[in-house]
């Protein structure tokens, strides 16, 4: 067995809960954009090459509304702002993967970020090739969810109230997942509170990008503690 194919195949069932809510929510996408008028192409391309869940929600307002590049730039950059603290936190884990990291950084989501933190190969399958397929794969449910989706929404009418919360539901469901799976629950109970505090400080439109700075600091602060525990 070649050592892509071993990667991937190892790879693979860590992507199972993230492709069945991808598929979902990147085909809710798909609807959603299909009734504003944009048809199967737009969508695909937005999802290829946006690829940011939450970020292509908002740009549907974006676009069907009046145009204001500045006001998109800097809501998207607020709505997105955590990746700068997923690619932070990813520096050493991926910074020997090589050609590889270009793609893994470009396919980084809120859920393979999280899948990235907790999964570890098998003994003897490249760990940098078991990282470029968990981002692919997932990479390409979205894909092909908003592509089902902008076909589907062609074929019939869909009420579409609420299925923009899909994105925050499956993150949720990975949150718990990673909980159940974890017996020291330090850096989640930081991030929580951390975020709670600075929702409440900050309020619901400006407390993204602080509570992540908290959270960076906290986790550096404890860093020896956390790596202490994990070790355990």
């Amino acid at each position: 067995m070649t050592e892509k194919k071993k990667a991937l195949l190892e790879a693979f069932p860590h992507t199972i809960p993230i492709m069945t809510g991808y598929i979902f929510l990147g085909a809710a996408y798909g609807i959603i954009m299909n009734s504003k008028g944009y048809g199967v192409i737009w969508a695909l391309l937005m999802s290829l090459i946006v690829y940011a869940g939450s970020a292509q929600y908002v740009a549907i307002t974006f676009l069907t509304s009046v145009f204001n590049p500045i006001y998109a730039l800097f809501l998207t950059l607020m709505v997105n702002a955590r990746h700068i603290f997923y690619g932070l936190s990813l520096m050493n884990k991926i910074k020997d993967t090589g050609k590889l990291k270009p793609f893994i950084i470009y396919w980084l989501s809120d859920e393979t970020f999280s899948v990235l933190c907790a999964a570890e190969p098998k003994e003897g399958v490249d760990k940098g090739y078991f990282m470029f397929f968990i981002a692919l794969l997932n990479y390409l449910y979205w894909a092909l969810g908003t592509a089902m989706g902008s076909l589907l929404g062609n074929m019939m009418t869909f009420n579409t109230k609420g299925l923009d919360f899909a994105l925050t539901a499956l993150f949720v469901v990975i949150f718990i997942s990673q909980w159940k799976s974890q017996k020291k629950h330090n850096p989640a109970i930081i991030g929580v509170l951390s975020s709670i505090v600075c929702l409440i400080i900050f309020g619901p439109n400006n407390f993204i990008i602080p509570s992540m700075i908290v959270i960076l600091i906290l986790l550096t602060i404890m860093k020896n503690k956390i790596e202490g525990d994990e070790a355990e």
